[in-house]
């Protein structure tokens, strides 16, 4: 497994209020979630790189309000068309 460094200055977690180890792993998760919001990684590969499980993550983005779904737009106005057509079907 390869590793990424980010440099920080000292004071940077406590001027923030986290410890060290927090704040490094809030942009563990953030780096994270931001390739994951962009549909370039899946979520558990995002879980993954945020080094906890699929179901933490999907909590995590929520409370950083990112949106756990990422549909294009163009997909999401085709499936809410194609679910119109059903539910027309069924009347």
């Amino acid at each position: 497994m390869r590793v990424v460094e980010i440099p920080y200055p000292d004071d940077l977690p406590e001027a923030m209020g986290k410890s060290p180890e927090l704040f490094e792993r809030q942009i563990r998760f953030l780096v994270a979630a931001k390739i994951y919001e962009m549909g370039q990684i899946s979520s558990g590969r995002a879980a993954e790189l945020a080094g906890m499980n699929r179901v933490e993550f999907l909590e995590e983005l929520g409370r950083y309000r990112i949106p756990i779904f990422n549909y294009p737009l163009s997909e999401l106005e085709q499936e809410i068309q194609e679910a119109q057509e059903r539910a027309e079907k069924t009347n």
